[in-house]
């Protein structure tokens, strides 16, 4: 695939080329004449545009039907943009399970799929078999690994820049892993690493339920919960990647760690896993006392941790996913004790995009950069023909 980069003849001849590009990816193909009224650019220069989009691979001319071509002649030339051009990857590292999302360049997704992974495997192991399932998906779909033009990764913990997992207790051998740079070892393409909650909150916003929303907060309730939050439509990450880790409440002068919380015992839950803590969801949803006074604890719980990140962020929208998501009648206790705590109470709402919002959200960083190389230009310059 072209890169429309400092390499190119001219700055204006990308800004041109940026320009064209957008125009046939909004559309599904166009003329040169309808290219050059949507861009105000010259029929010359959109010409010369086009022929060398297509010498990139990033163009096609769209095959006339024959029918048309019968009645009126010959017709005019039309174009279109080739989101076939190259694939993104979105991975999401998780306790339980590793999952990989293919799509084209316009981000429609191709193929899925998941695999479990146990809770104790090594940063070896579970990197292992996340290889393997991206190994497997391309194999089905029949893509190749060198069409890869970006991967995104989301994975539990505190993530800097470079992609290194500063923080990461949810998973072993976590912390201090520079995951960026193991997951580049399998790829030839720009990796990028996201903390899973602020992946989950990118997903929600470009295909959930925050579509309308450019202030939000994502909620990720899971062994450790954390949340993600757009403001203005950005991500806000925080100063060193740890904004939204709400599960180090408990430390400041709440020591009621998860595990007490959601105890049917007397004891903590030893140890603490997605099972277990299902099985008291079932329990609860069965009727059994001890096991719905431990959600009541837990849902009082994630209401003060989602409250302080409200107060704080005023979001239009509080969006839950995680275990959260399917606890029957959840929203009304927390929209009620929102309405308490908030001199602003958010709309809440639940995820819709179930178990895969997270690689979804890195699909939708992966996309990102990409769109970043084909149509970012320096704004201070007017494109004219």
């Amino acid at each position: 695939m072209g890169r429309l980069t400092g390499g190119d003849p001219s700055l204006l001849r990308r800004i041109n080329s940026a320009v064209v590009l957008h125009a046939l990816r909004d559309t599904d193909c166009a003329t040169l004449t309808e290219i050059t009224r949507v861009t105000g650019l010259s029929r010359p220069t959109v010409e010369g545009v086009v022929e060398g989009l297509i010498e990139a691979g990033l163009v096609a001319e769209q095959a006339a039907e024959e029918g048309a071509a019968r009645r009126q002649g010959r017709p005019a030339r039309r174009f279109r943009f080739r989101a076939e051009a190259g694939h993104l990857l979105g991975l999401d590292v998780g306790a339980h399970r590793v999952t990989a999302l293919l799509a084209d360049l316009d981000g429609r997704e191709l193929g899925s799929l998941s695999k479990p992974v146990s809770e104790t495997a090594s940063a070896d192991e579970r990197l292992d078999r996340l290889r393997s399932t991206v190994a497997e998906l391309l194999r089905r779909s029949g893509v190749t690994r060198g069409s890869l033009r970006a991967v995104g990764a989301g994975s539990p913990g505190i993530v800097e820049a470079d992609g290194t997992v500063r923080l990461g207790t949810a998973l072993p051998g976590w912390t201090g892993l520079n995951l960026g740079e193991r997951l580049s070892r399998s790829f030839k393409c720009p990796v990028l690493v996201e903390n899973d909650a602020n992946a989950a909150a990118v997903a929600e916003h470009w295909k959930g339920v925050a579509t309308e929303s450019d202030d939000i907060v994502f909620v990720l309730a899971g062994l450790s919960p954390g949340a993600g939050s757009l403001i203005g439509g950005r991500l806000h990450r925080g100063y060193g990647g740890a904004a939204g880790e709400i599960g180090a409440l408990h430390l400041l002068g709440r020591e009621a760690s998860p595990e007490t919380l959601l105890s049917t015992t007397d004891e903590p839950l030893h140890p603490l896993d997605e099972q277990q803590v299902a099985d008291v969801f079932a329990l609860a949803r069965e009727g059994d006392q001890r096991a719905r006074a431990a959600v009541d604890r837990f849902l009082r719980r994630l209401v003060h941790d989602v409250a302080a990140l409200v107060l704080a962020l005023d979001p239009e929208l509080v969006v839950i996913g995680g275990w959260a998501a399917g606890l029957d009648g959840v929203l009304e206790p927390l929209r009620h004790e929102l309405a308490r705590y908030c001199l602003r109470p958010p709309k809440v709402a639940l995820s819709q995009l179930g178990e895969t919002v997270v690689a979804t959200g890195a699909l939708r960083l992966a996309l990102g950069h990409v769109e970043e190389q084909l149509f970012a230009v320096e704004s201070t310059v007017t494109a004219r023909g």
